[in-house]
């Protein structure tokens, strides 16, 4: 049998969602005049989509099905993320000169949020088969081993940072890459080189897009005062920004925090959704929570987060398969990330990434996609040894 545990943590925080996405909505339903249920029945639709297929994907086969979703999954949304470029408005839709949704039957398809699913799979797959505990061949070694996967990830960065402008994505990815890597029997030593590169080529996609340029000064204006105060005077000086307007989202974010305070102001009592935080029902919605529902509300859907990665990973240890472990991993620490990622953005401790908060943000193609690689994870769990 899957591991019903890690089902029915992963369905309770989809119904946590729909409940939330009711509540936050609230605003966007009044301003641009959609039915009072609008948001509410598409993410109830979307929850109950994405349970049936975590179940569904659940009950096959691993040895079977496992390589063959994870390889369509993989090369599928590879091949659409090329070709969005390419496509009509009419199929695809364009924010801020980026194209990352697909249109189609009044549904949006984000294919990134598909690819990182299959990316993990890819991954497990080859480094299941090629990466061993070789500490033997150095740092040059390493790195000869590694450049196939270099060279694909930047073609990966290129798609999804550079033509979709979405760079919290790659740093998921990056992330999840680095880990695995090391997981799979990587040294801890190249692992620092990698990460130390990883930090650079991270400040380099910063400096070479003003849009990024402006955000960390906008998010250090607001962060400054805590970390600076931390240093010596004649430091601080030299990194103090002056005069700069600070972040509205973050700033109404933090507000929406500190209102809450510890029980919250109860379910559609909060304020901060009345049009200050205009993405609250989206990569807020831990802002909307934590007001309403305040600390225990955050610590209650911490705690279920956790709980769903600790399940995760006790699938990953308790199987033979090299293969069927790393993917686990991977799947856990996709889930991982985009969380934390999350927190700290809306919190005011790192700039805001626009990542969605797994199962809980508004949105099919995140939560989906998310379903599908919790569903392969519970694929995998029948062939656990408990």
């Amino acid at each position: 049998m899957p591991d019903r545990t890690l089902f029915v943590t992963a369905s309770t925080l989809i119904a946590i969602s729909i409940v939330m996405i009711y509540s936050l909505s609230e605003y966007t339903v009044v301003l641009f005049d959609y039915a009072p249920m609008h948001f509410a029945l598409r993410q109830m639709a979307f929850g109950l989509f994405s349970i049936l297929l975590m179940w569904g994907i659940a009950q096959l086969d691993p040895d079977v099905w496992l390589g063959r979703l994870g390889f369509l999954l993989f090369l599928g949304a590879l091949v659409l993320m090329m070709g969005m470029p390419f496509m009509p408005s009419s199929l695809v839709t364009e924010i801020g000169g980026a194209k990352r949704w697909i249109r189609f039957a009044g549904v949006s398809l984000a294919p990134v949020e598909l690819f990182k699913i299959g990316f993990v799979y890819f991954l497990a797959w080859s480094f299941s088969r090629k990466i061993r505990h070789h500490s033997e061949l150095g740092i040059k070694g390493e790195f000869r081993q590694f450049i196939p996967y270099a060279a694909f990830f930047i073609l990966v960065m290129v798609l999804i940072a550079v033509m979709q402008k979405d760079l919290g994505q790659v740093m998921v990815l990056a992330m999840s890459l680095l880990f695995m890597l090391m997981l799979a029997g990587s040294s801890f030593r190249f692992f620092l080189v990698l990460m130390a590169f990883a930090v650079g080529a991270f400040v380099v996609f910063i400096f070479t897009a003003q849009h990024r340029v402006a955000r960390i000064i906008s998010w250090w204006s607001l962060a400054q005062d805590s970390i600076l105060s931390l240093m010596p005077e004649f430091i601080a000086a030299h990194l103090r920004v002056q005069s700069h307007d600070e972040p509205y989202q973050i700033s109404h974010s933090l507000n929406a925090i500190h209102n809450g305070g510890i029980i919250g102001t109860g379910l559609g009592n909060g304020t901060f959704k009345l049009g200050f935080l205009s993405e609250v029902h989206t990569d807020f919605i831990l802002a909307g929570i934590a007001e309403e529902f305040g600390f225990i509300g955050i610590a209650v859907v911490t705690g279920l987060f956790l709980w769903m990665l600790k399940r995760i990973f006790t699938i990953a240890n308790r199987i033979g398969n090299a293969r069927y472990s790393l993917f686990c991993v991977g799947i856990g620490l996709l889930l991982a990330f985009a969380f934390l990622l999350n927190a700290f953005g809306i919190s005011g401790i790192t700039p805001i990434k626009g990542i969605s908060v797994p199962f809980l943000s508004y949105g099919g193609s995140a939560m989906m996609a998310s379903a599908v690689g919790v569903g392969m994870v519970l694929m995998i769990s029948k062939k656990a040894q408990y």
